[in-house]
């Protein structure tokens, strides 16, 4: 890793590039420009295969689209730079993660209509960590449980999720970013 990290890659395609001059101070707990800029206005999701449903590109942290989300609306929020584990993020990027989780959160409810949701974040092979880079899954939780193969919530992994639509992915994550626009 950094290499071969999936999350690397997409850090690499959509790099945070703000479209409004911003004070030196990049943190977001700042009522800064800098908010608004790290919402991508239209970004290509072939840039990468499989394609890649940007929703959040700020300079500490990314949000998109799980390729193989468990529910509609299955968003994955991740520090940028290369972290495998919590214990190894630095300061300022927890602290941006904590500041965009909730405004994901609350714009996942409101795009999807569903209030309740599951906030996951593993760390390590033998906690499920599928993919050796920080992130947190927010998974939308719809009264109505999805039909799954074999009745249960496997959380990762093939076998048990259909992957996104490109198409549906795009309109969702185009949806997202002007919920996110709104709340910040």
């Amino acid at each position: 890793y950094p290499i071969s990290c999936a999350f690397c890659s997409i850090a690499s395609a959509y790099p945070y590039s703000p479209s409004v001059p911003s004070s030196s101070s990049q943190s977001p707990t700042s009522t800064s420009p800098a908010l608004s800029s790290s919402i991508p206005s239209n970004p290509d999701i072939t840039k990468l295969q499989p394609s890649c449903c940007l929703v959040l590109s700020a300079p500490n942290v990314m949000a998109f689209l799980d390729i193989m989300p468990m529910t509609e609306g299955h968003l994955l929020v991740t520090c940028r730079p290369h972290r495998e584990k919590v214990a190894d993020m630095q300061p300022e990027e927890s602290s941006d993660v904590g500041f965009w989780l909730p405004l994901l959160a609350k714009t996942v409810a409101k795009v999807t209509g569903v209030t309740d949701y599951n906030i996951v974040q593993n760390n390590g092979i033998r906690a499920a960590q599928v993919v050796p880079h920080v992130h947190f899954h927010i998974i939308p939780r719809p009264g109505h449980v999805p039909e799954l193969k074999s009745r249960s919530w496997t959380m990762f992994g093939r076998g048990q999720r259909e992957d996104l639509d490109d198409e549906e992915g795009e309109k969702l994550a185009e949806e997202m970013r002007r919920v996110l626009a709104e709340e910040v």
